[in-house]
Parts: structure tokens; sequence; C-alpha cells
């Protein structure tokens, strides 16, 4: 007999696949970064010890935030070389043994920079024209990118050259982009189409996580942290905030460093439309008129209308207090230890190769599932001070639509994974199975899913 809906086959195997990335790379530059706010907090009596010139405070500006790069990628880099060894993957696309001499590739390197340096040239038009990109946060992105494109034209012709001589195919996506504009070869669009999805990615997401990495930074070295043992609210925030500082310096470093001598650029951007308009959504400046809430003026599906909060309502109940604090460090960690367990490799819709340890170990998207579950706890919008029924029906709908988004984003990604590679298809059958939370939840899915028709398959009388 057969089902017009088969079943997912049961993977007999004791662990999932072995991971693209190590587990420790993400957590030596998450030293790092503790190294580097360590140091920016205790700055003052360092310059006066040492009788160094310059003001005698902390270190929070945003320079000091955006130095916090180099230390969390200097430690991930360097482990990934001289430990992991990664530049020695096959999945580079390398072959260091066998360099070609530079003159039989000039053409394709002289072909792939007029590819990069349009490309860059079109994401700098698309920043002058996105008017959200000269206000606010995003000034400080826009001066770091500014002060790095003219050093990066210049050191991109030997870049591009060296990799060149080493690639196995350097006719890669920049370079059908590049053969595209200067009309000398023939070119694939779909291999153009890759090209800049990746493009459009990094570009616009790097932009917003330099735009966002001065404020928690500034927080975490000039937070005043006597007494926050004794109060829970104050703990929980400090807390959540420097766990929401990890994720973003480790984050920025994913979208920064995409280069393929360290295996971490970025094979794939999703193909998919939907994908695309589910990761948008929750993003400036499409993230302000949905959920956001600018002078006064509510977005279409912003759930924290009269919602005071954990804070609110378990005030004076300092066991409450303590223990939802707590609750909600642990969901923002959890969050958190997804972005480092990617250490290099971390940005949205993209495919840089399988995790399969971490907290990706429990379930196909942690930081999904914690970051939803955490605003739940921390908004409560089922509980308002306005005495509103509207309110509590109108917030908990929409906090349930914002989850549903990120469900569809989670699927959507799937379906890029699942198309691109055979080692993240075993990964989402094992995790199907046997992981500690997807496989819970993959059996609630299969009792409440209806079952196809079952067709009967008569046999031939013999």
């Amino acid at each position: 007999m057969s089902q017009t809906e088969p079943e997912t086959q049961a993977v007999a195997v004791p662990r999932p696949p072995q991971s693209d990335v190590s587990a420790a790379v993400g957590f030596v530059g998450l030293f790092g970064l503790i190294a580097w706010i360590i140091f920016c907090r205790n700055y003052a009596p360092i310059a006066e010890a040492m009788n160094l010139p310059g003001p005698r405070e902390p270190l929070s500006g945003p320079y000091a935030a955006l130095a916090a790069l180099l230390f969390s990628a200097g430690p991930m880099i360097l482990w990934s070389l001289l430990v992991d060894k990664v530049h020695r993957n096959p999945s580079t696309g390398i072959d260091w043994d066998n360099p070609r001499p530079a003159s039989a590739i000039k053409n394709i390197t002289t072909t792939k920079i007029a590819g990069l340096w349009a490309t860059w040239a079109i994401i700098g038009f698309l920043y002058c024209v996105g008017r959200w990109y000269w206000d606010g946060q995003y000034l400080f992105a826009m001066e770091v990118i500014g002060a790095a494109a003219i050093p990066l034209f210049v050191l991109s012709v030997p870049y591009v050259l060296w990799i060149d001589r080493v690639m196995v195919n350097p006719r890669d996506h920049l370079w059908h982009f590049g053969a595209m504009l200067l009309a000398r070869e023939a070119y694939d669009i779909e291999e153009v189409k890759k090209h800049w999805r990746a493009w459009i990615i990094k570009g616009f997401f790097s932009a917003f996580m330099i735009s966002i990495l001065p404020g928690g930074f500034a927080y975490a070295v000039t937070v005043d942290m006597t007494g926050v043992m004794s109060d829970p609210v104050r703990f929980g925030g400090m807390m959540i905030a420097f766990l929401f500082l990890i994720d973003v310096q480790i984050g920025t470093v994913g979208y920064l460093v995409t280069v393929r001598p360290l295996d971490a650029h970025i094979r794939s951007g999703n193909p998919f439309l939907a994908g695309w308009v589910a990761a948008l959504l929750c993003y400036p400046p499409m993230v302000f008129a949905f959920m956001g809430n600018i002078n006064g003026q509510l977005g279409m599906i912003a759930y924290e209308v009269n919602t005071p909060g954990w804070t609110h309502w378990f005030a004076g109940n300092g066991v409450m207090l303590y223990g939802w604090a707590f609750w909600l460090i642990f969901l923002t960690a959890a969050y958190a230890w997804a972005t480092i367990a990617f250490g290099l490799r971390f940005s949205n819709l993209t495919y840089r190769g399988v995790l399969t340890n971490g907290p990706y170990r429990f379930t196909r998207h942690p930081a999904y599932l914690s970051k939803n579950t955490f605003w739940w706890c921390a908004t409560m919008p089922f509980l308002v001070n306005s005495h509103s029924m509207v309110d509590v029906v109108r917030n908990t709908f929409f906090l349930a639509v914002v989850s549903g988004i990120y469900y569809w984003r989670a699927k959507t990604e799937e379906a890029h994974l699942l198309q691109e590679d055979p080692k993240y298809r075993e990964y989402h059958a094992w995790m199907e199975e046997h992981g500690v939370i997807t496989s819970r939840l993959a059996k609630l899915k299969r009792v409440f899913r209806p079952r196809g028709p079952v067709i009967q398959q008569h046999q031939p009388a013999e």
C-alpha cells in the first residue's frame, strides 16, 4: 500500500552528522570579547598605572565597540586556521598545493574585480537612497563603511589575484556577474542571481549589525554592578543586556568575515521569496511599520500595548522575581549560544555549511525557539494594566502572529538547506527522530496531522 503523504523514515544512527563548525571556535571568540570588555571597564586604573595619555575613564565609545570585533574575530580566525585547519577543507574550493601562475588567470581576475567593484558601487548607491541609513544609529554604520571603502577597493586587487591562483574553479558567482557586465564571455544568469542574493544579504545585515554595536557595548562597559545581586530586576536586565551584546558582536563578525580561505564564504543565499519576506519583516525599516512603537505610532502588529511585563506583575515577590529573572537569563543565554555556535559563519538567509552541535543538538531552531519564548514570558501580552479585554486579545493575537512569522522563517530556511546539502537532509531526519525538543514536537505534529487516504494496491492473482 502507499499513502499520498509518505511518512519520514527513521534514521538508525546513534548521532547526528558531524558539524561543519567545531564546538570550540565560537567560545574562543567569546573569551576574546570578554577580555576586551574587562579591559575597557578597567581602563581608568590601567591608564593611571601606565601613565597613558588621555582621559581616565572606561573605554565605552563606539570605536571601542568596533575594536571588540577584532578581539572576537582574531581568536576565532586563529583557532580555525591553526587547530581546525579549515583552510584545508574541500568545501573551500581551494587547492593550495597547485597554484596557477598569475598570467594564466589575469583575465578571470580582471573580470571578477570589475564585478566586485560594480557590486560595491551599487550597494553604496542603495545606502545613499535608503533614507533610514542617514539617521540615528545607522549614521555610525555609514561612517564605518565609508572609511573602509577605499582600503577595501585597493586591497581587493591582490586578494582576488591571490585567491584566483589557488581556486579549483575561479569562475564563481562573482565572475559570472563580472562577465555579464563586460559582455566578453558567456555567463550564467542563475549564477548572477546567486551572487546578488549573497551580497544583498551581506550589505543589508552588515550595516544593521554595525549600527547596533555601540549601544550594547557602552552599557556593558559602564553599568554599575554595585548591589546588583540584591535587585533581581537590575540583575536580570544586566545579564540579558550582556548576553544580547555577545549575540550582536559574534553575529557581526559572521557577516563581515565571509572569506573563502576560512571556509566561511556564503555558498548560497536563500532562493525563496517567502524566506526573504519573513526575514526582512523582523528588521528595520520594515519591523518599525509592523511591530514598532515610534513617537506613539504603533506598528500594525504591535503586541506590547499596556503590558507592563514581568517586573510589574511580580513586584514585591522576591522569589518570583528571582525565579523569572533566571528563567529569562536562561532563555537569552540559549539564544546567544545559538549564535556563538556558528563561530565565523553566522548570517541570516545563507547556506555556509551545516551546524549540528551545541544547541542545534536539541532543536533545529534554538534561536527562534528561545527568542519567542522570551518574548512571551517577558511581555506577558495576556496581562494588561488597562483592564481592557480588547488589549488582551489583540496583544496575544499579535504576538502569536510574530511567533508565526518566525515559524515561517524556520521553514523557509529548512527548505533552502534541504535543497543545498545532503548532510542537512541527514541532520533534519535525525533530529526528527532523536532531537530532544524537535522529536517531541514532531511526534505531537504527527498526532494532529490528518493522514492521507490509503490507496490499496491490488496484486495480480497468481
